[in-house]
């Protein structure tokens, strides 16, 4: 029995077996999670085709470079403020509150999406972005905290968990695909709110099962550290409302392609002097510094991954709406659909991956991360060899088969299989201990810049030329392979320099 107050004490779940042979909270965390997935995978499916529909239509009217530059904005601002969520939850609130507050903050901000009108809209991305900040972080570590250091459960527990993720994010695709077919944009935005309504109430009414998780700060500050804290986090809210006050009056105008360009040189520059810091000023051995130097090109990979494969919400998007044949007889398949491929593909294909490097592992082949986060870049680049071709076919007036998409869906998904799981393993295994926590920040920044990057780029694919589609297509296609190629040329070096205490990873 649990006294009533458990503050930072522990509760053993060795022999908690309940959820597949998991501790009981797994149920909990992964269905929480999988439910703010198919709010925000739902809605993402959505974003840029509603921003550049006609206004008469219930649009926007953005060009198809500012929707694909918001949607930049919107998808690097999201894991950028993971950075903040987590040092908030780890300093002043604990991860559930930062879990249950993030979740209902993200609920009212579908709300306002659903609500019809310019002002709506846009105030209820900053509320998505804030929510997810506080809720994505966090609902992780605590399924790490539901083990024991010495607990074997702990990976496949996160399969389980990354296996709610991916089933959120096919149903958002579905069900808001659907219900945009049926009853518009509006409606689908509010099908992504019920989504996350479901989420938190399980979430609440499961609460016993995670008791002790990750309830209170993990970091002690003095009084005066937490006032302060408080006092910046309420100047930067304050700050932000005033600017979206100010925006919505039309007091200000925000050019969304120039203020992507400069965040990204801002989150960059902040990336490599954050790596610099620690390179040269972080007092690191030898064997360190090859360590951090063979990370620092595994995230420069991350980067250029991500800049192709989020391409799946933006320039795809609008693919899949104007030049693919999406008729089936005589119904239609919804533009949304195809964003369900991609987790779709990772469920089916996961454990394929997985024997993979087991049996790889056991005829004594182990390719150094380089060499897998290389091939993962070289398989996501072939994706846009197809996209070339298909995105020919359409220049020429006609509209392609569906299948071209599911290609291309399929390849960055064996890219993204190749290389984000190894890459994050990287960062956990190469990282000094005492620089660890701060590492896999900067690594999270590699998502946000290349979230950012997407959207400059879908811009120059969607610029209103259909000729410079294919172009654009092919650059970026030889370029992720360039860049493959020379991080697998590299690996030949760095294979040296993962090493961890004299034994090669």
């Amino acid at each position: 029995m649990q006294s009533p107050d458990t503050g930072h004490r522990q509760i053993d779940r060795t022999h908690d077996t309940r959820f597949f042979g998991h501790p009981l909270g797994l149920s909990t965390l992964a269905f929480t999670e999988m439910w703010e997935r198919m709010s925000y995978y739902g809605m993402r499916g959505l974003l840029v085709v509603f921003m550049a529909l006609a206004v008469q239509e219930g649009g926007f009217g953005l060009t198809e470079q500012s929707a694909n530059a918001v949607y930049g904005l919107y998808t690097g601002a999201v894991y950028f403020t993971g950075l903040l969520g987590g040092w908030m939850a780890d300093r002043l609130i604990g991860g559930q509150k930062a879990v249950w507050y993030g979740g209902i903050i993200i609920m009212f901000g579908h709300i306002s999406l659903a609500i019809p009108g310019t002002n709506t809209f846009f105030f209820g991305l900053i509320l998505v972005v804030l929510g997810t900040g506080l809720l994505k972080p966090n609902i992780g570590a605590m399924v790490g905290q539901l083990y024991s250091d010495i607990d074997q459960r702990r990976d496949s527990g996160y399969t389980l968990y990354y296996l709610g993720i991916n089933i959120g994010s096919a149903i958002g695709g579905i069900v808001c695909g659907y219900m945009q077919i049926e009853y518009g944009y509006h409606a689908a935005f509010g099908a992504a709110a019920v989504g996350m309504g479901i989420g938190l109430i399980q979430y609440k009414l499961s609460a016993a099962n995670i008791t002790a998780v990750f309830d209170k700060p993990t970091v002690k500050m003095s009084s005066k550290a937490v006032r302060l804290s408080w006092s910046i986090i309420a100047g930067l809210m304050m700050v932000l409302a005033i600017v979206t006050v100010l925006a919505m009056i039309g007091s200000i105008t925000i050019n969304p392609i120039a203020i992507t360009g400069y965040i990204a040189t801002i989150v960059f520059s902040i990336f490599i002097l954050y790596f610099a810091g620690i390179f040269f000023k972080g007092n690191l051995s030898d064997s360190e510094k090859r360590n951090v130097g063979a990370l620092f090109l595994i995230c420069i990979a991350s980067i250029c991954f991500w800049a192709g494969f989020e391409q799946a919400g933006s320039s795809f998007n609008f693919f899949a709406e104007n030049n693919t044949d999406r008729m089936l007889g005589s119904f239609e398949i919804p533009t949304q659909w195809f964003q369900s491929l991609n987790p779709i593909f990772i469920i089916v294909l996961s454990p394929f991956f997985a024997a993979l490097w087991i049996n790889l592992a056991k005829r004594m082949i182990v390719p150094s991360y380089s060499v897998k986060c290389a091939i993962g870049l070289i398989i996501m680049s072939t994706g846009f060899f197809v996209m070339f071709f298909a995105a020919q076919f359409a220049a020429g007036s006609m509209k392609v088969a569906p299948s071209w998409l599911v290609a291309t869906y399929f390849l960055h998904t064996v890219g993204e299989l190749c290389l984000s799981p190894v890459a994050l393993s990287a960062v956990s295994k190469l990282s000094p201990r005492r620089f660890a926590g701060q590492l896999m920040g900067v690594f999270i920044l590699t998502y946000s810049i290349g979230s950012l990057a997407a959207g400059l780029l879908a811009g120059l694919v969607n610029a209103g030329d259909a000729v410079v589609e294919p172009s654009v297509y092919m650059k970026v296609a030889l370029f992720g392979t360039a860049a493959g190629i020379i991080l697998w040329l590299f690996s030949f070096k760095t294979r040296q320099w993962e090493k961890v205490e004299g034994k090669e990873l």
